[in-house]
């Protein structure tokens, strides 16, 4: 029996994921060990008055985990979509750990159309970044989305 994703939760795990992503690239930390820091006191908690929402762990896992194990890979990817005198490092931490996650699903998860990543990725970067940002993450997962998926 097949069940249908909770998407609420999926979008839930896909911000934590960034935030995981960004907070690995600053502090070095271990995958396993953030994993269980996300598990324990972030997803699903409140935390200084906020309340986050319960994320699909499994999901949140496979993106974080599977960023840092082929992260090579997802950059040069990344990287060849940017426009022409554009690198990766040329982008603050918060839209690197994006594109990576968003780059890592469209590679690796194709049980999630590419016009969802595309539109829930968006949605995560207006948490992050002003509109013009939005477009640009747009424009760039459409093209990646070409690239790795026809």
């Amino acid at each position: 029996m097949t069940t249908t994703p909770d998407y609420r939760a999926r979008s839930a795990a896909r911000l934590a994921a960034v935030q995981a992503l960004y907070q690995l690239e600053m502090r070095g930390e271990t995958v396993p060990r953030l994993l269980t820091e996300f598990h324990q006191h972030r997803l699903g908690q409140e935390i200084e008055g906020a309340e986050y929402l319960a994320a699909d762990e499994p999901f949140f896992d496979d993106v974080v985990s599977g960023v840092a194990r082929r992260q090579a890979e997802l950059d040069e990817l990344i990287g060849a979509a940017l426009a022409e005198g554009w690198t990766l490092n040329r982008l603050d931490r918060p839209m690197r750990a994006l594109l990576r996650a968003a780059a890592y699903e469209l590679v690796a998860r194709a049980d999630v159309p590419a016009a969802s990543v595309i539109n829930e990725y968006v949605d995560v970067a207006h948490a992050f970044h002003p509109e013009k940002e939005a477009r640009f993450v747009n424009g760039l997962l459409d093209t990646l989305a070409r690239r790795v998926r026809g």
